[in-house]
C-alpha cells in the first residue's frame, strides 16, 4: 500500500508546482529587466579614468658580485678580534664569584626574591632574624645567610625590611655587586583607639 501512495505523493506534489511555475518566471524575468542604464553609466565613468597609455617595463639590471679584498683591512672574523667584543660569560670564574661557588648552597638560594615575602622580625641575642614566607612554610633567616639565584647575601635586617648584596653579570659579562632589598609586607598596625 505505502507503494501504491509514493507515486501518487510524487505527481501531487508536481500538481501543485505546475500554477505556481509561471508566476515564478513572470517574477524572475520581471526583477532581470530593469533598466541597465544606471550600471552602463558607471562602466563608462570608470573606463574614463583608466589611463590610455601603459609605460613599458624596465628589466632589472643584472647583479655583478664583487671580490672582497681584505688588502690592509683587519680580519672582521678573527677569533682574537671577537674575543674582545663576546662575553665571557663562563669561560673562567671571576674572583668576586670564586668563594661563592666553593660554599654549599642554601634552602632559600634556589628560590627567586619574588616568591619570597617578608612578615615578620626577630630578636635572638640582640641579633635581628627574619621571617621569610615562601609558599606556605617560614624561613627564619640572619645576617650572612643567602638568598635567591644571584648569590644574594644578607648585609642588614631593619624594621622596614633586610638588605642584601647580589652578585650579577653586566652588559660586559663582567661579575658585579648589585644590591636588593626585600620589604617588610603586612598590614600596618592600628593605631590607639579613641577611648570616648
Amino acid at each position: 500500500m505505502s507503494l501504491a501512495l509514493r507515486p501518487w505523493g510524487r505527481c501531487h506534489r508536481i500538481a501543485v508546482l505546475r500554477p505556481s511555475l509561471p508566476l515564478l518566471l513572470a517574477l524572475l524575468l520581471a526583477a532581470c529587466s530593469d533598466d541597465h542604464a544606471e550600471l552602463d553609466a558607471w562602466m563608462a565613468a570608470q573606463q574614463a579614468t583608466l589611463p590610455r597609455k601603459v609605460e613599458p617595463f624596465v628589466p632589472p639590471q643584472p647583479f655583478v658580485p664583487q671580490p672582497y679584498e681584505a688588502g690592509e683591512r683587519p680580519d672582521p672574523y678573527n677569533p682574537a678580534r671577537l674575543a674582545g667584543v663576546l662575553p665571557r660569560a663562563g669561560l673562567r670564574p671571576d674572583a668576586l664569584l670564586a668563594p661563592e661557588l666553593k660554599r654549599p648552597r642554601q634552602p632559600l638560594e634556589d628560590v627567586p626574591l619574588d616568591q619570597m615575602a617578608m612578615v615578620g622580625l626577630l630578636s635572638r641575642a640582640a641579633r635581628p632574624q627574619a621571617l621569610l614566607k615562601v609558599g606556605p612554610t617560614l624561613h627564619r633567616v640572619q645576617v650572612g645567610d643567602y638568598l635567591g639565584p644571584h648569590y644574594g647575601r644578607i648585609t642588614a635586617i631593619r624594621d622596614s625590611g633586610l638588605e642584601l648584596r647580589e652578585i650579577v653579570q653586566d652588559a660586559a659579562g663582567d661579575w658585579v655587586l648589585r644590591p636588593a632589598r626585600l620589604e617588610l609586607q603586612g598590614q600596618p598596625l592600628p593605631g590607639p583607639k579613641d577611648s570616648r
